[in-house]
Parts: structure tokens; C-alpha cells; sequence
């Protein structure tokens, strides 16, 4: 019998050990989250184990700060160690507290982590306190600093970018294309931040022709000025060479101050016709839509109310592709529908954006009456395209090329939504770069809205059902665990009362 135990004791502590040895080389994970918050990509695996030179963090972060903090501390904790496992000892981590002294601190914002002001609730006060979250990357000579890494935020892109764009000295070039009314580089820092992890970001004209060598892909946002036959033949020249395009352009145009539609006449929506993609000259309207302010006024009393505006749809419904992967919600202001005419032609169209089901539209000229009752009788049409990828021999020359396309220029330029940059960087991405990092950067939740259904003014008896569920499903659990238990101990001491128990 003591044979049998010492035995028994031996071999646990055997795969224990072996398990523990595993363990260094082999993570195994129940990742439950919607989109694997907690499981490491493909690209961040490859690019881990085919680092050639050694990669040293160095986290900045301050100790005894609130749960929601040290929560992301943790995550971080836990990454960096699958990171240093995956790398194969090329990549490794420490993590220093600046507040300990002075010297740390002063060392800390040299390195290019500042400190934050976060507010601290003590015995019913407030008080705030410096705190530290950033961290240092280093490769050889160079060095990339990422200032803030704030709790939810897509912790693993911002960590397998800072390491690309450490090991890649070459980066690939995009341009940005000008002489058209497009913006500049300087009105679109917030996104070229992002681009310029991997890339290099150039502003470029079509005045003489483009290389597709050159250029790994070409940007087109917003154009309001006419293109001329010679600067559409550069496209078409530049596309025949296999060369990439994203372009945002529309063929309607809203004004806010005169409260009116009108059509935009630029030249882009007949060469895209040639290539079998038919942009409408319309507004599309949608009964899921964004919000503006309105002034009201009641008595002596003026006042700003929130009214819905359906030519600003917002789309959270995406059809499953790399583009769109991550992405909950975007709005297009003044946005156009788009249709694949060319079927039988050899190319392939992907549709990436859709509107919802309740969806009009409506051909400019037009007045913007804020004021108007919106009924189903003005959503007759159903769902309809918003963007799409286009493949095949674009040029015309039997090379392969690809242009993603957006009826609505404006959505680029919205710095308020962050999904709303993150759709047409992910449309860069995926033209442009072939590490699968492009799945990383929508980790983060951004927002998650409710299903449109449950919110509806008639469905407040199912709102109803899920809040009592919801409040009645965990007490009924405890209640079915307390019986069990209960019944389990009732029959141990009926066993133990028997006069054969040993």
C-alpha cells in the first residue's frame, strides 16, 4: 500500500516535470474572446522566429496603480514572455518602475516615455498620480518607443510592428496621390502615423509616369478636380505594371452650410466604368445612420439636439475579409453605391461594405431638410455595395493588379472614429503588405453597438427578457451548484454512517 503511494506520488511529479519542460517550447491557451484577444497571429509567430538580430524591451511602468492598469501590465507580462519563448532567444524584456527615483524617471522620459496624470480614488478623495506606461524597443543602433501602451488597446500589433519596423531597413514606398483637390500629407498625420510603421508615405502626381517598382501602392482620397486623359492613361500605365490602388472618391458632394447636395464631376467614375466598376452619381441614404446637432428653439430657450441623418450612413455589418476583419463600425458621410458590371471580362469584385437592409436613395440636386420624419417608405432598396476589391488585368496587358475602391471620399477623413482610419489603412495593408499584420491592428474593440433588432422601439418585450435573464441566469446557477453540493455532502455522510466504511 505505502508502495503504491510513493509510486503514485513519483509519477506525478514526473509529468509535472515533463509538462513544465513542454512548457518552455509549447504554450497551450483557451482563448474564449470574439476576435483571440489572447492568442498570438501567424505574422507575430513568423516574424518572432525569423528575427536575425536580437530584439531588447525595456517597459517603463509604474507599480500600485489602479486594476484597470495593472491589468494591462499583466497582458503585457504575459506576452512578452510567449514573445521571448517564440524567439528562440532573440528577443527579451525587462520591466523598470521610474518611480521608484529620480534617475529612473529622468532616464524614462529621455528615452522618449512621458508621463500621464491618471485619477486615483482614496477614502472617497480624488487625487491624481504620474504614472508610467510605455516601453523601449532596441535593434542594433536603432530604437522605436511606443509612449503609451493604454489598457484594451491591440497590445500585439503594436508590439510586431515596432519589431517589423525595427528589422526592416528598406521599407516599401506608397504614394499619396496629388493635384486634385486630395489632401495633403500634413491633414493626414494622424493616418500617415500609422501607415509609417511599414511604409514610406510620398506625395506623388501623375503629371509623368509611375512605377510600380517604385511604388508599392497608390492612394487616392477625396479628389474634387477633374483628371485629364493624360493623368488616367499614368493609372492605367501604372496598374498594367501590377501596381496597387485604394481609392475613396465621390461623385456626390454635401454642404452643410447651404444645406445642399450637389453631383461632383471628376473624371474617376468614368474610368472605372471602362474597368466594369459603375460608381452612382447619387447619395445613398440609410436608416442606420450617424447623428448631427441641431438648434431648437422653445420659447425664449435655444437649445442643441442630437437628430439622425441618414446621408450619413453607419455601417457595422461586414462581409468576412482581411479589410474588414476587426473593423465595428464606420461612417460614410454622403456616400455613393457602387456595382460590378463586368462579369465575363476576367476580373474578380469582392463587395468589402454594404449598407443595411433599410436603405434609399436620393439623386442631388437635393435640399438637406434636418427637420424631416423619416419613414420605411424612404428605405426601398435593400442592402447596396459601398466599397469593393477589384483583381485581375486592370491594365489591360495580362499583368495582375488590384484596386480597392470606396464610394465616399470623406470617410478617410474622419479623425473621430478610429475605425474609420482603420478600414482604409487595412485596405492599404492588404494590397501592400504580405506579413499578415494587417489582422492585428482591429484586436482592440473600439466600439459594440447592439443589434439594431433588440433596439427597436417594438421589440422593448425582448429587452425586457434578456435584463431579467441576464439578472435571473447567475442565481438560479448557484442555486442548481448549492443543491448538488448539497446532495453530494448528504450522501458522504450516509456513506460515512454504514458500518462497512473504511
Amino acid at each position: 500500500m505505502m508502495n503504491n503511494r510513493w509510486t503514485s506520488i513519483f509519477l506525478v511529479g514526473a509529468l509535472l516535470l515533463l509538462l513544465n519542460l513542454f512548457s518552455s517550447d509549447y504554450f497551450v491557451r483557451l482563448d474564449l474572446t470574439e476576435n483571440k484577444q489572447y492568442t498570438l497571429s501567424k505574422a507575430t509567430v513568423d516574424l518572432l522566429k525569423n528575427l536575425e538580430e536580437s530584439v531588447t524591451l525595456t517597459a517603463y511602468f509604474t507599480q500600485d496603480l489602479p486594476e484597470q492598469y495593472q491589468k494591462g501590465r499583466r497582458d503585457l507580462e504575459e506576452m512578452l514572455v510567449e514573445y521571448a519563448t517564440l524567439s528562440k532567444g532573440k528577443f527579451d524584456f525587462t520591466f523598470i518602475s521610474p518611480n521608484e527615483d529620480s534617475e529612473k524617471e529622468q532616464e524614462a522620459i529621455q528615452q522618449g516615455v512621458q508621463p500621464l496624470l491618471i485619477n486615483l480614488r482614496e477614502k472617497d478623495q480624488v487625487k491624481q498620480q504620474k504614472a508610467f506606461m510605455g516601453a523601449i524597443l532596441e535593434m542594433s543602433d536603432r530604437k522605436e518607443v511606443i509612449p503609451f501602451l493604454e489598457p484594451g488597446m491591440a497590445l500585439e500589433y503594436s508590439l510586431s510592428t515596432s519589431i517589423k519596423k525595427l528589422a526592416v531597413v528598406d521599407k516599401p514606398v506608397i504614394g499619396l496621390i496629388q493635384g486634385h483637390g486630395e489632401p495633403n500629407l500634413q491633414s493626414l498625420q494622424r493616418m500617415l502615423a500609422t501607415l509609417g510603421i511599414l511604409y514610406n508615405v510620398q506625395p506623388v502626381t501623375l503629371d509623368e509616369a509611375i512605377s510600380a517598382a517604385a511604388y508599392k501602392t497608390l492612394m487616392l482620397i477625396n479628389p474634387i478636380d477633374s483628371f485629364s486623359p493624360g493623368q488616367l492613361s499614368v493609372l492605367d500605365n501604372y496598374l498594367g505594371e501590377g501596381g496597387k490602388l485604394v481609392a475613396a472618391v465621390n461623385t456626390v458632394s454635401g454642404d452643410f452650410s447651404t444645406a445642399m447636395g450637389s453631383a461632383l464631376s471628376t473624371g474617376i467614375p468614368e474610368w472605372l466604368a471602362k474597368k466594369g466598376v459603375m460608381l452612382s452619381p447619387s447619395f445613398i441614404v440609410d436608416a442606420q445612420c450617424g447623428a448631427i446637432t441641431v438648434q431648437q428653439k422653445q420659447g425664449f430657450f435655444t437649445f442643441n439636439s442630437q437628430a439622425k441623418f441618414p446621408f450619413l450612413p453607419l455601417v457595422s455589418d461586414f462581409p468576412e475579409h482581411p479589410v474588414t476583419k476587426g473593423i465595428e463600425q464606420v461612417i460614410f458621410p454622403f456616400v455613393s453605391a457602387l456595382n460590378f458590371e463586368g462579369e465575363g471580362s476576367g476580373l474578380r469584385f469582392t463587395p468589402l461594405v454594404k449598407s443595411s437592409e433599410k436603405t434609399g436613395t436620393i439623386f442631388p440636386p437635393t435640399f438637406f431638410d434636418v427637420n424631416k420624419q423619416w419613414t420605411a417608405n424612404d428605405f426601398p432598396t435593400g442592402k447596396q455595395t459601398l466599397g469593393g476589391l477589384i483583381e485581375g488585368d486592370l491594365g489591360g496587358n495580362g499583368v495582375h493588379s488590384a484596386m480597392i475602391i470606396f464610394g465616399d471620399g470623406d470617410f478617410a477623413l474622419n479623425a473621430q472614429s478610429p475605425d474609420n482610419a482603420n478600414l482604409f489603412i487595412n485596405s492599404v495593408d492588404f494590397l501592400s503588405d504580405d506579413t499578415g499584420l494587417i489582422e492585428l491592428r482591429t484586436k482592440e474593440v473600439t466600439s459594440r453597438p447592439l443589434d439594431s433588432a433588440i433596439m427597436a422601439e417594438d421589440a422593448s418585450g425582448k429587452r425586457q427578457r434578456i435584463k431579467l435573464m441576464n439578472f435571473s441566469l447567475p442565481i438560479f446557477l448557484v442555486f442548481i451548484l448549492g443543491f448538488f453540493r448539497n446532495q453530494r455532502n448528504k450522501n458522504i455522510r450516509i456513506k460515512r454512517m454504514q458500518e462497512n466504511y473504511n
